[in-house]
């Protein structure tokens, strides 16, 4: 089954259900989700809650805690490509973070004026220790290259076959930035996601944009990051 995380998620919104269960308890709450334990993780964790970006800042789009009740994986660990070095790509796209991470944050935003009924942007902030965030970068670049053909993720609740990706030209954001669109199919129907990540020091942004009740509803879609969010984000990323 090609199950597509993010328009199971956006429906989710879509209807305002609760939507609660199934992730973590830092993350349903819209806490930071630290690798280690709290204690041990409370500087990283604290720091990525106060540069993720808010509804302030991106002025027009809401901001939503992130729900991983209806994800394709709940952790990195669940996660696999059947080409492995496409991996990284598998979880930047399903909002899990890279790498070896001491703690991850992730929003859903949504532009306010069209409702819930278009795209929608996931934002997911990653810090490292030192050295970490550079080689999450490099690690990415070459899955761009080595995945051009495609590949298939799978999780614990179900797999989503990826057709192609490309890399595509981004702003200049943070040390080092990439980008990449991926296809993907359902129900026959082909649709465009598009992937910005950004590197500021030891920590990593990942935007992720996604239509899905396009998706759910057959309509072919290319769901483009908004330039107002990568700017604020990335601007408060430095």
């Amino acid at each position: 089954m090609n199950r597509s995380v993010p328009v199971l998620a956006v429906l989710c919104l879509a209807a305002l259900t609760a939507c609660g269960g199934g992730g973590e308890p830092d993350n349903s709450t819209g806490e930071p989700r630290p690798s280690a334990t709290r204690s041990e993780q409370a500087a990283p964790a604290e720091r990525l809650a106060g540069l993720m970006v808010t509804p302030a800042e991106v002025k027009g789009f809401s901001v939503r805690p992130y729900d991983d009740e209806f994800a394709l994986a709940e952790s990195p660990s669940e996660m696999t490509a059947d080409q492995p070095a496409c991996a990284p790509l598998a979880l930047a796209m399903n909002q899990l973070p890279l790498g070896e991470p001491q703690a991850d944050l992730t929003r859903a935003l949504a532009p306010e004026a069209q409702g819930l009924s278009g795209t929608q942007t996931y934002v997911t902030l990653t810090a490292y220790a030192s050295g970490g965030a550079q080689a999450v970068l490099a690690d990415v670049k070459k899955a761009v290259d080595a995945c051009a053909d495609g590949f298939t993720a799978k999780g614990g609740n179900g797999s989503t076959v990826y057709d192609s990706v490309t890399a595509e030209d981004v702003a200049p954001a943070g040390e080092e930035t990439v980008g990449f669109t991926a296809t993907t199919s359902y129900q026959g129907v082909s649709h465009t996601l598009h992937t910005q990540i950004v590197r500021a020091g030891d920590v990593v942004g990942v935007y992720f944009a996604v239509n899905g009740l396009a998706i759910a509803n057959g309509r072919a879609s290319d769901a483009k990051l908004p330039p107002a969010v990568v700017k604020a984000q990335s601007a408060k990323l430095g």
